[in-house]
């Protein structure tokens, strides 16, 4: 129970009385914060310029976003570069030293051409000085002559006659090939008007065979005669087909020329798809290896597949007067005087009258229609001259060939052409690949046979006749045969000795690699 007393306040409880004094309350009143603070802190000098735009307020934070702006610039420091000490500039000696081991472009003057001014010290030439020697290489163009490349160097007319009848009596001027290049070094003229004269002339005049002429003291042109050794030893390949007969041969080693010829020939007695993964692959090719390093892979000699329980093929070329042609093992070959197979299949549409499968009414079959895979390559039945080559309605990619006497030959459907109007092709020559072009129901060729002008049966004539080797012919091409079987497959060469004979022989073994080694996926020798 509380009691008001005068002096101060008394509190009645439980055990006794509390008092608090006046002094207590005194601090207090003097405590209170004054009335223009007060006011200060209760208005707002940073309100938001978005709102009431145009009042008192809005000006207000305006002139508080002033004022602070403007303080913050003028009590911003300086962020200018601080500066180092400064190197003193190098003299002109080191100027120099420094610029003659600089990488730096003509035009700035480089060590590499640079040209000085000229000062009083220099003093003009009467004329140019004439260079000692001039060196150039020529190289012989197709269808270009020795004598003109000497000529288009700058070769005096003396000293070309005179070097053209040395190189003339050591090899003949046509066993030079084209691309060849040849070194000529010409020699100080005695006057303007005047040819320079020939120094030295050094080239490959034949693959076994170095020329090189170079003027004696005397002032006569003579010739070095270097014969290079070659071996002359036939390369062969052998591999397993694998998936792709081609890959596996180029893989092998054998070029890409070599491996299309090959294929060529064995598409000519059977089917490439009926070459099976397990079968394997013999080529033998003409290569030669100078002794200098250089080799050079000639023409594909002989052909071969090993297809297990099936009859092996081995074509060998075979010379017969003055053309060559491919000969079984047994020395059975084909005639060029016949008509060949134009693509390796069997007939599935003969000539004469039939329902059309597309039209669907009968008329005239005027040829034959061959079985064949999509891109198989399509051959020329015997020598002729393109005569059309291009779109024919119905036929699609048509070849038409003239083979003389009133005879020609068609070739339809094709899915692309490889003959040109106006060329000549041979027997057995591809002219273009199978295809379904035109009025065509798949894949196929169909083959037609004219007689002047006018369409007629094609198998009114053989298709193929073969030439029989028989006496001395066979003995040779048997012969032959068993030599290029007895050489080892391989592709890695040792080096060859060194010997001055043509056609030298090396004692050294050649180091081969077994045919084993050939994988179905194409792995090299």
């Amino acid at each position: 129970m509380f009691g008001k007393k005068e002096t101060g306040f008394a509190a009645a409880g439980s055990g006794g009385n509390v008092v608090i004094a006046d002094a207590m309350v005194q601090p207090l009143r003097t405590m209170a914060v004054p009335d223009w603070r007060q006011k200060l802190s209760q208005i707002d000098w940073v309100p938001d310029l978005g709102e009431d735009i145009g009042s008192l307020r809005w000006f207000r934070g305006l002139a508080s976003l002033t004022i602070l702006t403007v303080a913050t610039l003028a009590f911003m420091p300086e962020f200018g570069p601080v500066y180092g000490a400064q190197p003193s500039m190098p003299t002109a000696s080191q100027m120099e030293e420094a610029r003659a081991q600089m990488i730096t472009p003509l035009a700035f003057g480089s060590d590499t051409g640079m040209r000085m001014a000229a000062s009083e010290n220099v003093v003009a030439l009467a004329a140019s000085p004439e260079r000692p020697q001039i060196e150039l290489t020529a190289t012989l163009g197709r269808g270009d002559s020795f004598a003109r490349v000497l000529q288009r160097a700058g070769v005096g007319g003396e000293d070309a006659d005179r070097a053209l009848g040395l190189v003339a009596g050591a090899t003949s001027l046509t066993d030079i090939e084209p691309g060849t290049p040849i070194a000529i070094v010409l020699g100080r003229r005695q006057s303007k008007n005047a040819a320079r004269p020939l120094e030295s002339l050094d080239f490959r005049a034949r693959f076994d065979l170095r020329l090189a002429l170079h003027r004696t003291d005397s002032g006569a042109l003579t010739i070095n005669r270097q014969q290079i050794a070659v071996d002359s030893t036939p390369l062969r390949i052998r591999g397993t087909a694998g998936p792709s007969l081609y890959r596996s041969a180029r893989a092998a080693g054998a070029p890409a020329e070599v491996v299309q010829d090959f294929l060529k020939v064995i598409a000519g007695r059977t089917s490439l798809s009926s070459v099976g993964a397990e079968d394997e692959f013999d080529i033998v090719v003409d290569y030669k290896r100078a002794a200098t390093g250089e080799v050079r892979v000639g023409e594909l000699l002989f052909a071969g597949i090993d297809r297990g329980g099936k009859p092996r093929i081995q074509m060998l070329k075979w010379n017969t007067g003055n053309s060559s042609q491919w000969f079984e093992a047994s020395g059975v070959g084909e005639s060029r005087g016949a008509l060949s197979r134009p693509v390796n299949g069997g007939i599935s549409s003969g000539f004469g009258m039939r329902r059309h499968p597309i039209l669907g009414y009968k008329r005239m079959h005027s040829g034959l229609d061959f079985k064949a895979g999509y891109g198989a390559p399509i051959f020329a039945a015997t020598d002729g001259v393109v005569a059309y080559a291009g779109r024919k309605g119905g036929y699609g990619n048509y070849v038409q060939l003239n083979h003389g006497g009133g005879v020609a030959t068609g070739y339809a459907h094709m899915s692309r052409i490889a003959a040109a109007p106006g060329q000549r092709v041979r027997q057995g020559q591809i002219i273009g690949y199978v295809g379904s072009t035109g009025l065509s129901t798949g894949p196929h060729l169909h083959y037609e046979l004219y007689r002047n002008g006018r369409p007629i049966n094609p198998l009114s004539i053989t298709f193929t006749q073969r030439a029989q080797l028989s006496g001395g012919d066979l003995s040779r091409f048997k012969n032959e045969l068993a030599r290029l079987k007895a050489v080892k497959p391989g592709a890695a060469l040792a080096p060859m000795p060194v010997s001055t004979h043509r056609n030298a022989t090396p004692t050294r073994e050649i180091d081969r690699i077994s045919a084993a080694k050939v994988k179905s996926n194409g792995s090299a020798l």
